[in-house]
């Protein structure tokens, strides 16, 4: 693979984890969201990664890069805690709230952005090797 298929597999890899913090920190933000207008508590949701083609390898191969294939949702049972107050507690009190454990949302985000870093520190020393590569043909 020359330089140039390089940084485009960090450039999918780049732009597959920036859509992963993004979908994190919704789920982060919508912990306590109890109605949604599809009806009933926010349901959290994944991003499910693939490999893909990317142009830019020697002899003409594509090299795997990053794709998101989807975003799923996860259908586990909303957390029902007892609260006769809340506008959207049913006849006997309880409000059904999304199963979101921040701490494992925490950890999902740390890691989208180390893979984030990652792969812009990759970028960074690729286009550092090809400015000295074109220091070098430089007469």
């Amino acid at each position: 693979m020359n330089l140039f298929g390089v940084l485009q597999v960090s450039g999918s890899a780049l732009r597959a984890e920036r859509l992963r913090a993004e979908v994190v920190t919704s789920n982060m933000a919508n912990a306590e969201t109890t109605r949604t207008p599809e009806g009933g508590p926010f349901k959290r949701r994944m991003v499910v990664f693939a490999s893909q083609p990317v142009a830019g390898s020697q002899g003409g191969a594509a090299a795997p890069g990053v794709a998101v294939r989807q975003i799923v949702t996860d259908n586990a049972a909303p957390i029902r805690r007892f609260d006769p107050t809340h506008p959207d507690a049913d006849a006997q009190g309880y409000v059904s709230y999304p199963d979101i454990n921040p701490i494992m949302e925490m950890v999902d985000l740390m890691g989208a952005v180390r893979a984030y870093d990652m792969n812009a520190s990759a970028v960074q020393a690729t286009k550092s090797m090809i400015q000295e590569s074109l220091n070098i043909l430089q007469p």
